[in-house]
C-alpha cells in the first residue's frame, strides 16, 4: 500500500508494533513512508502518532468532517477524534 492510496480522515488499523491492532484517524501526510494518526485517546491530537504506511491496514470507512476540518484549519478536539471513531462504529 502507498500513501497516495490513504486520504486524510481515512481509518487505519495498526498491525505492527506496541499499538498493534489499534485503529486511528490520518491527519496528515508526512512524506511517502509516512503518516500522523490520532486515536483521542492515547494519541492525542497535540501528540500524533508517526507511523509507518506499511505497517497499517486501511479500511473502508473515511471521516469526511475529519478532512474538511483539517484542510480547511478548523479546530478539531480529543473528544471530537474519538465520537467520530464511535459513529463510524470502530471499537478503540
Amino acid at each position: 500500500m502507498k500513501v497516495s492510496d490513504i486520504d486524510i480522515g481515512q481509518v487505519v488499523k495498526s498491525i505492527q508494533g506496541r499499538d498493534k491492532g489499534k485503529f486511528f484517524i490520518v491527519i496528515e501526510r508526512i512524506d511517502n513512508d509516512y503518516l500522523l494518526l490520532v486515536d483521542g485517546k492515547i494519541r492525542k491530537m497535540d501528540k500524533p502518532k508517526k507511523k509507518k504506511v506499511k505497517h497499517l491496514v486501511k479500511l473502508n470507512m473515511q471521516s469526511e468532517e475529519v478532512k474538511d476540518r483539517v484542510l480547511n484549519n478548523k479546530k478539531m478536539n480529543n473528544a471530537f477524534i474519538r465520537r467520530e471513531l464511535e459513529r463510524l462504529e470502530v471499537n478503540v
